[in-house]
């Protein structure tokens, strides 16, 4: 026998709540950290000498060498691209 089942309730909505000035930041960081690692790969940073490189190893660890080094660009205040990014989500947070 089937039982008369209940309504269904819609789930509750949570009301959205400021990003974390703290988590936008290191966000913005992030993304700063990123852009220079590519602009540190398009200027050949970590590129393997010719003549007396490192190897295989040296080109497969090449890229994590960029981004330690582009990582603390970005924290040691960088191009200033962090901190316009920063200002623009609290920005885009505040609007919304």
């Amino acid at each position: 026998m089937i039982s008369p089942s209940s309504p269904t309730v819609p789930p509750r909505v949570e009301q959205l709540q400021t990003p974390d000035p703290a988590g936008l930041r290191e966000a913005a960081t992030g993304l700063e950290a990123a852009f220079l690692a590519e602009m540190l790969k398009a200027a050949g940073l970590g590129r393997t000498p010719d003549t007396f490189g490192g190897g295989a190893g040296e080109t497969q660890f090449a890229s994590y060498l960029r981004e330690a080094q582009a990582r603390a660009m970005a924290e040691s205040g960088g191009i200033g691209l962090a901190e316009q990014l920063f200002r623009a989500l609290q920005q885009d947070a505040r609007d919304d």
